[in-house]
């Protein structure tokens, strides 16, 4: 790039690898140097479009914008939004907008992406018809779907982007179907077992697959408005659906380049070298929109190592002294993502066409969990590989096949459930991987660039975060960089502080032992004679953990006396908070098993307060939008019909899903219906480091996901397997067999002592899952103390579980029992019985909604004083 000086640089595009290049000029402190302008078409900045489905679910415009309000006025960067660049005049060297803007330009840098493919459909344009690329398509999709008679909507194609669309049409309830031309879903990543395994978990949600089929015709309605679907084949038959989704891949956005002469690719894209310049020395481009060597990157990660890239070499062409010859040759395509709730991985050679690959494969059809190996057959080393269902392994694998970590001689039991005995994933750790491994993959954070920062005084996971950026992006990172800086600290010779807060010196298990031994029944009393000498108060961290301990060990109702004061916002009201300031109300629903009186009950009470109404996973009906002073009056009525509090609030157990056994299932080999109502009478209310999930079903074919729990039970004609250790949430993981065969009593022996040995040993918010895989001994340990008493604390486990059971009481019956309680529960303290004015709802699909910001009327409203979680009246 010579010694070329760059002082007007101008951005054509605003996305998320648009962002990231003006980024990486802000933190190489550029703006300095340049006068930066970036122009994006959207009426709004940059955004998280990996993250759109979140959108349906509840995530605002706000949560998904990347800069921080003020961020580029406080850089020195001007942006224009909802402004197209439509011509670029190189001799002159200005681009040109279509509100009449010109600008000139020593540097032009392209980030104009791409646009989603619409394949050629008869009709294909109808009202109805819907691209997903923006925000504006998801208001759009939103708003029709929301339309009378609109009850099923189709997605064509069923990569990486129609999957994600999938997942909007769920969410917005609508009954789904995919259809993917290819054989199989995501051909690219994933090989036919892969396919196989993802196809079955997406039509257990109840989304409905249809591979090899070509769309032909979309079918109008009166109003020439969608109709249905119709294929090529008229064997398969139309789609009754009334809404369509084009996710047919992509193209790049070159029409800007193309109009200015700029050189392009035959299919598409702006040429581009390794130094991501095109065919005019002054003009770069970056993203989905840049061809190199013929290729177009579609993820964002190489978007992001392009703007990295890029604005590395033009900052050192500022300094005649700096860098300028940092390159981009590629990337590699190797991705985890998560996709309806399903974990899929691809990395390395995964389709095993390297001369000498050889392949290893685990494949459960009854857990729809696959993995593939792939092996080099004369070295030995994984290669690349594919996982659906438990990518768990992703980031050991991954590296194994960069050549950062070395593979064990025999690889086999890497494909072996996370928490395994045999998986020799345990054997290998952060020790093991090289300078270069990658740990944070969003942002291309090594192991080296930790190491550094922790040898350079960063000595927490915030310093470490602010240093590297490492663990800012999607978080998966976050408990490797953990790993990584204990060890760091500990090889350098310093102390590994373990300390559960300011406050207390001791971990959580530490603590639980202590006031168990002592028989404390206060946090004063705790941090009297277990705290830091001199302190009189707790912390956010210490207070719930505390509280958690007292309310395991069954010391009374969690909201009297100084209790209460320990409690977070979901335990302080006994209900869950929910994003606009009204609570949910999940009543107690035992295996799913609910009697038409109970049913009409809680329609009623919906009914009568206005609430959301949804029937969950967990087989639980949960009532949305009620307020704090509504509360008691709601579980009077819940109460007085036989119900109880569901715990949704608490770090507690929240459901036992069950399918319904043998009574009804032709497949069933024991009544597993009564089984989860067994179990979930026996641990409701069960105060634990995190929240507890369980499950029953009733033979092997697995309706209840048992396999997905923390305690997972399936039935055989002999008895009932136990499985341990499955968890949802960032790190998914499946359950592990924990012993066979058992009997009804063995059984419960076996899952009280389980349960008991994870409150008094866990850390806090740590979910069975995580314990399993850190405790030391691991599975065959915690096996050993449950199975064979090998402690000599059975006993007291047994114990510790008989007392919760016979000190059990519903928190919301007791509550309401008590006018002092009771009165607690109140919106505002100087009008106890008045409603939030902010709070608006609309209807939606015959229910009731929170309005958005645009939805409500201006009005002016009264001050009032909250009584929210952190106040009393």
């Amino acid at each position: 790039m010579g010694s070329m000086k760059h002082t007007q640089l101008v951005v054509v595009g605003n996305g998320m690898v648009g962002h990231k290049f003006v980024e990486a000029l802000v933190q190489q402190a550029a703006p300095e140097h340049l006068q930066i302008t970036v122009f994006g078409e959207e009426p709004r900045p940059a955004y998280d479009r990996v993250a759109l489905s979140s959108w349906f679910a509840g995530t605002t415009v706000e949560e998904l914008t990347l800069p921080e309000p003020g961020y580029y006025e406080r850089h020195g960067v001007t942006l224009f939004t909802d402004e197209k660049v439509d011509r670029i005049d190189r001799d002159t060297r200005r681009i040109h907008t279509t509100s009449g803007r010109t600008l000139a330009y020593d540097t032009l840098v392209l980030a104009t992406g791409s646009f989603p493919f619409v394949p050629p459909v008869a009709n294909g344009d109808a009202a109805g018809t819907f691209v997903y690329r923006t925000i504006d398509d998801l208001e759009a999709i939103a708003a029709w779907a929301s339309r009378g008679g609109v009850r099923a909507g189709a997605v064509i194609g069923g990569g990486l982007l129609g999957l994600e669309a999938a997942n909007a049409l769920h969410t917005l309830g609508l009954d789904t179907h995919v259809v993917e031309f290819a054989e199989r879903l995501m051909p690219v990543q994933v090989d036919e077992g892969g396919g196989r395994a993802l196809r079955s978990r997406i039509e257990r949600l109840g989304v409905s697959v249809h591979t090899a089929r070509a769309t032909s015709e979309v079918v109008l309605g009166p109003d020439r408005s969608v109709a249905g679907l119709r294929f090529a084949d008229p064997a398969h038959g139309d789609l009754d659906v009334q809404l369509v989704l084009y996710s047919a891949g992509i193209r790049p956005r070159d029409e800007l380049a193309r109009s200015a002469g700029l050189a392009v690719g035959e299919r598409g894209g702006v040429v581009v070298d390794d130094e991501l310049r095109t065919n005019d020395p002054a003009i770069y481009a970056i993203g989905e929109v840049a061809l190199l060597q013929g290729r177009i990157y579609g993820l964002v990660a190489p978007g992001y190592d392009m703007a990295r890239t890029l604005a590395a070499n033009l900052v050192g062409a500022l300094d005649t002294e700096g860098t300028t010859d940092h390159r981009f040759t590629g990337a590699e395509l190797s991705t985890k993502l998560k996709l309806l709730g399903i974990d899929v991985a691809s990395f390395g050679d995964s389709f095993g066409k390297a001369p000498g690959a050889r392949c290893l494969v685990w494949d459960d059809p009854v857990a729809a969990v696959y993995k593939k190996l792939v092996v080099d057959e004369a070295t030995g080393a994984v290669t690349g590989g594919v996982l659906v269902g438990d990518a768990s392994a992703y980031a050991t694998l991954l590296s194994m096949s960069r050549g950062d970590l070395p593979t064990p001689d025999d690889p086999s039991p890497l494909l072996l459930p996370a928490g395994s005995s045999d998986s020799a994933l345990g054997a290998v750790g952060v020790t093991a991987l090289a300078d270069t491994s990658t740990i944070c993959s969003c942002n291309n954070v090594v192991k080296g660039q930790i190491c550094s920062a922790v040898a350079d005084g960063c000595h927490t996971m915030a310093d470490l975060k602010a240093t590297t950026t490492a663990g800012t992006g999607c978080g998966g990172c976050q408990p490797l960089m953990k790993d990584l800086l204990q060890h760091e600290l500990t090889a350098a010779g310093l102390d590994v502080d373990t300390s559960l807060c300011t406050h207390f010196a001791h971990t959580r298990a530490e603590l639980y032992s202590l006031v168990r031994f002592h028989g404390h029944r206060t946090f004063t009393a705790v941090l009297a004679n277990h705290g830091h000498p001199g302190l009189t108060d707790g912390c956010d961290i210490c207070k719930p953990t505390i509280g958690s301990i007292l309310a395991s060990l069954g010391e009374g109702y969690i909201l009297d006396g100084e209790q209460s004061a320990l409690q977070d916002t979901n335990d302080h009201f006994l209900a869950n908070l929910q994003k606009d300031g009204t609570y949910s109300v999940v009543p107690r629903i035992p295996g799913g098993e609910i009697t038409p009186n109970g049913l009409i009950t809680i329609g009623e009470v919906a009914r009568d307060y206005g609430l959301y109404t949804k029937i969950t996973g967990g087989q639980r009906i949960d009532l949305f939008g009620a307020r704090v002073e509504q509360l008691p009056e709601i579980w009077t009525r819940l109460v007085d019909a036989g119900f109880e509090s569901g715990h949704a609030y608490g770090k507690a157990l929240r459901t036992v899903k069950s399918c319904v056994g043998e009574t009804w299932c032709r497949y069933g080999v024991q009544d597993s219906v009564a089984m989860a109502i067994a179990v979930e009478l026996r641990y409701r209310g069960l105060r634990a480091p995190h929240k507890i999930k369980m499950a029953v079903s009733g033979c092997t074919r697995e309706c209840a996901e048992a396999q997905s729990k923390d305690v997972g039970i399936i039935a055989t004609e002999r008895g009932w397997n136990l499985y341990v250790g499955g968890n949802g949430g960032l790190r998914p993981q499946h359950a592990v067999l924990f012993a066979e065969d058992l009997d009804d009593a063995t059984l419960i022996r076996y899952i009280d002592r389980f349960l008991m040995f994870y409150i008094r040993t866990a850390d806090r918010l740590e979910r069975t899952a995580s314990w399993l895989n850190k405790i030391e001994g691991g599975l065959d340990h915690v096996r050993s103390v449950v199975m064979n008493d090998s402690l000599g604390i059975a006993d007291e486990l047994e114990t510790d579980m008989a007392n919760h059971v016979a000190s059990y009481e519903c928190e919301w019956k007791a509550t309401i029992e008590s006018p002092e309680r009771v009165s607690r529960f109140v919106s505002f303290v100087n009008a106890p019985d008045a409603a939030d004015p902010h709070i608006v709802f609309v209807e939606e699909r015959g229910q009731i909604r929170p309005a958005r910001p645009e939805e409500k009327p201006p009005a002016e409203v009264p001050v009032l004083l909250g009584a929210g979680a952190g106040a009393m009246p």
